[in-house]
């Protein structure tokens, strides 16, 4: 009887690993010190290239392909010290 418990777990558990995924992701292709990347669409799916400073310079880039340039989600933003919100005020 024991026997037939145990693969009654075992199938039971099966879909749930199913459900895991195929194993662990690829690397983020996105490099932070560009603010522009570039998708490139062909047959075989698509590739990222985040080495552009402008939008001006990916898009003379991707002139005649099947490209979209965007706005590196990942790219470091430069931030101007002091800017945080001030202080509450006291009502005199």
């Amino acid at each position: 009887m024991r026997p037939i418990l145990n693969s009654i777990l075992l199938v039971a558990g099966l879909p749930g690993v199913a459900l895991m995924g195929p194993g662990p992701a690829a690397a983020q292709t996105y490099d932070p010190r560009y603010p522009v990347c570039m998708e490139v669409y062909s047959i075989d799916g698509s590739s990222i290239d985040c080495s552009f400073t402008s939008i001006a310079q990916c898009a003379a880039t991707a002139s005649g392909q099947s490209a979209q340039c965007y706005a590196n989600p990942y790219a470091v933003q430069g931030r101007q010290p002091g800017l945080g919100p001030s202080p509450p005020r006291r009502n005199r």
